[in-house]
Order: C-alpha cells, then sequence, then structure tokens
C-alpha cells in the first residue's frame, strides 16, 4: 500500500483497527520489513503533557506498536506472540515529531517459542535518541485450528 497515494496513512489505520488502542498516537507506519519495522509519531497537542514535550506513554505505545509489528512479521509463521514486559529510558526532552525504529535480529528468535529480546529506538527529528526501550516478547505456538 505504501506506493499507493495515502497508502501508508489507510495500512496505519487498519493496523490501529485491529488494535483500536494504537490509534490514540495516530501513527504512521512507513516502513514494515521482516525484523524491522519505522513508526512515526507527529508532535500534536493530544500526544503532549503538561510541560509541551511528548508524553512518555505516548512515546511508550508507538515503541510497543513498532516491536509488535517487528515481531509478527519477523516471526515464523507457526509461533505467536505477546509482549511480556518493556523496560524504557528517556534520555531526552521530545519536543519534535518522533520515529520508533525496531529491529530484531533473525538470529535471536527462538525456534519453538520463549523470549525475545525486541530493542526500540524513538529519535526527534535531529537525529537524536529520545528514548530507547527494550520489549520482552512471549512467543510460543499457535494452537491447531
Amino acid at each position: 500500500m505504501a506506493r499507493l497515494p495515502g497508502g501508508k496513512r489507510a495500512f496505519s489505520r487498519a493496523v490501529c483497527l485491529r488494535a483500536p488502542y494504537f490509534a490514540s498516537i495516530s501513527p504512521v507506519i512507513q516502513t514494515v520489513e521482516p525484523g524491522h519495522v519505522v513508526v512515526f509519531l507527529r508532535k500534536r497537542r493530544a500526544v503532549q503533557n503538561h510541560i509541551g514535550t511528548v508524553h512518555a506513554i505516548a512515546m511508550c505505545n508507538a515503541c510497543e506498536l513498532a516491536g509488535g509489528l517487528a515481531t509478527e512479521v519477523g516471526i515464523p509463521s507457526g509461533l505467536r506472540w505477546i509482549p511480556k514486559g518493556m523496560t524504557v529510558e528517556y534520555l531526552a526532552k521530545a519536543t519534535t515529531d518522533l520515529t520508533a525504529t525496531a529491529c530484531i535480529d533473525s538470529a535471536a528468535i527462538p525456534d519453538r517459542g520463549g523470549e525475545l529480546a525486541v530493542p526500540v529506538v524513538v529519535t526527534d527529528t535531529d537525529g537524536q535518541i529520545v528514548m530507547q526501550a527494550d520489549i520482552t516478547m512471549w512467543l510460543s505456538e499457535k494452537r491447531p485450528k
């Protein structure tokens, strides 16, 4: 859909229909490749805190979206996933639009399930890292239908 006019926004909205909570940050999914996802988050009033920067939880939502999609497209089709935990570090004030990038090392993916660490980095428009997160995903085999 990326090649179509408005395709990235349409795809992003479709993802938010499947997982409605992510709609609260109005993300635009820029890149979806096996183990690599980039999510854009526009700085706007709805995601700001009382000091006018992007709220920490809005950034966490962008991280979970990027990490979840990277996991979904990066793991074998016989596995399913769910977030088990997330550790975050806020490194600088988020005063601009943001980009959350999740990258998964394919060698780290367990064959039959278990834990998978998914690192996500959030950068501002100047390329400065404002937040980083490590999301622990629990992978398990899909149940037969």
